[in-house]
């Protein structure tokens, strides 16, 4: 049996420019999807996948996010003297508990694999996972929840994948795959956005990653790559064929909420999987249409 999964790596130190004005004083992560910020998001599918800790990279200006998941004495005490039972349930889901909720800083944006690799100390030596907040799946059973049960099957590293046109191949990681058996991809190689007419294949990773620690010696040598970023993705590549490795087809959709209309499409999408606004949202868009 694999090691098990119990700390998750939450890469929240961009500016969220995409989104400006509204992200010149709100990390971008607490930019609401329906009823919840999208890092909210990120942190429930992980508790539902079973993580006990959960670790940020953050930079300056995101103490929001700090604030987000800490107690709130004073605004609990009103909801109770209101009775506000349905408000109270909610302010629940916002807590993580003392010495599980760990921060770090990347001082510089020098890309994803240096994110990851600032959270190396608060990590240690045992498999993590790695949640990009901007990517929300919408599925019945969590994202991270299906790679980690797929994870206790195969061990290894296991990321996330989706099959994506042949034309926008150079957006993304792509695999070279070994094996595939149309869920579990075994993979023989990484190539970061490749050229539609040089991609191995057309399965592309999303932000979601079972790591093993190896990968921080990779990252210790701070090699630069595309965009002159440390990339995750070449790093990732260095642990093919030393580790098994492995791309799960997970079920659901998954949003881009990185971009103004995936966002749009992943709010619309959420507030009709609403059992108590779906009928009024459907209706609403409707009347717009």
């Amino acid at each position: 049996m694999p090691k098990p999964v119990r700390k998750a790596v939450f890469p929240v130190a961009g500016l969220g420019t995409r989104f400006l004005p509204a992200t010149k004083a709100m990390p971008k992560e607490m930019l609401t999807l329906v009823d919840r910020p999208l890092i909210q998001h990120a942190v429930d599918e992980a508790r539902a996948a079973g993580i006990e800790q959960f670790i940020f990279v953050t930079s300056r200006g995101k103490s929001a996010l700090e604030d987000h998941f800490d107690s709130n004495p004073e605004l609990r005490r009103t909801l109770q003297s209101r009775n506000k039972t349905q408000a109270l349930a909610a302010l629940d889901t916002t807590e993580i508990e003392s010495g599980q909720f760990l921060f770090t800083r990347q001082r510089e944006p020098l890309g994803l694999g240096h994110a990851v690799w600032c959270a190396r100390h608060l990590v240690g030596d045992e498999p993590f996972a790695v949640l990009l907040a901007d990517d929300v799946v919408l599925s019945k059973k969590p994202c991270l929840k299906q790679m980690i049960d797929s994870y206790n099957d195969v061990g290894g590293n296991v990321v996330a994948v989706v099959d994506v046109p042949r034309e926008q191949t150079n957006r993304y990681g792509i695999l070279d795959v070994a094996s595939d058996d149309g869920r579990l991809a075994s993979v023989k190689g990484l190539v970061e956005k490749p050229a539609p007419e040089q991609a191995p294949s057309t399965l592309s990773v999303i932000g979601r990653y079972i790591l093993q620690p190896e990968i921080f010696s990779i990252l210790d040598e701070q090699k630069t790559g595309a965009g002159g970023e440390i990339q995750l993705t070449d790093a990732m590549a260095q642990l093919i064929g030393k580790q098994p490795f492995h791309g799960l087809r997970y079920e659901g959709t998954r949003y881009d909420c990185g971009d103004k209309v995936g966002f749009i499409q992943a709010n619309v999408a959420f507030a009709l999987a609403h059992e108590d606004m779906s009928e009024a949202v459907r209706s609403v868009l409707k009347k717009m249409l």
